[in-house]
């Protein structure tokens, strides 16, 4: 069973807490993590892109000579697809490119990807991130005390009052903040370090196993 230290936000060891086997101790299954990536990459994607076929193109409703006798090849419309200027053939339509995965293969995904922070020693606990006043410049020395100086992903529980803490770090660059029931895929692999308040931690334990 992992077991990681609690730190203050003054980055001194408080405790030490216990994480789930089964959620921060699997074997990471890289193939379902590739494929919840995908999929939300997927799902995020506007699909407007859009060509005009030759039924769209301005213009080209009079046949452009006639049909025999001129020597050349007989057209229709200077708006078919191997004029200059005319339809496009198969172009692109605006589409929806979302898609779902199997709830089970969408849990293992989270399951491995913290995982393998755990295994990466890129993960941290701390016992809370409570502010009392809204302070950007607290919030940033709170991060160089940790060592968070890359992309860095906090998690809560949903109890937890970390409004103060949210809005003194929303304007740093890098950081974001989600609650364990909003924990997806991408999120986790896009961060360099994961940092859990410890109700966090355990929440996820009982949530996600």
């Amino acid at each position: 069973m992992p077991k990681l230290d609690v730190l203050n936000l003054e980055g001194k060891t408080v405790s030490a807490i216990e994480l789930s086997e089964a959620v921060f101790g699997i074997e990471p299954n890289n193939q379902t993590i590739f494929e919840a990536v995908v999929m939300q990459r997927a799902s995020v994607r506007q699909g407007t892109h859009s060509t005009k076929n030759r039924t769209e193109v301005r213009g080209g409703g009079r046949k452009p000579w006639r049909q025999k006798g001129t020597g050349r090849a007989r057209q229709g419309s200077i708006r078919s697809p191997q004029w200059r200027g005319g339809g496009i053939v198969f172009g692109p339509k605006p589409r929806s490119y979302k898609y779902n995965l199997n709830r089970k293969v969408r849990r293992l995904a989270v399951r491995s990807a913290l995982s393998q922070h755990v295994i990466d020693s890129t993960m941290k606990v701390v016992a809370d991130l409570t502010f009392e006043n809204v302070k950007t410049k607290e919030f940033a020395k709170v991060m160089s005390t940790l060592e968070l100086n890359r992309k860095t992903l906090f998690i809560v529980a949903d109890e937890e009052d970390v409004i103060n803490a949210y809005l003194s770090m929303r304007n740093l660059p890098n950081t974001m903040l989600l609650t364990v029931q909003d924990l997806n895929t991408y999120d986790i692999v896009n961060a360099d370090t994961l940092v859990f308040t410890a109700k966090a931690a355990e929440v996820a334990g009982e949530v996600l196993a």
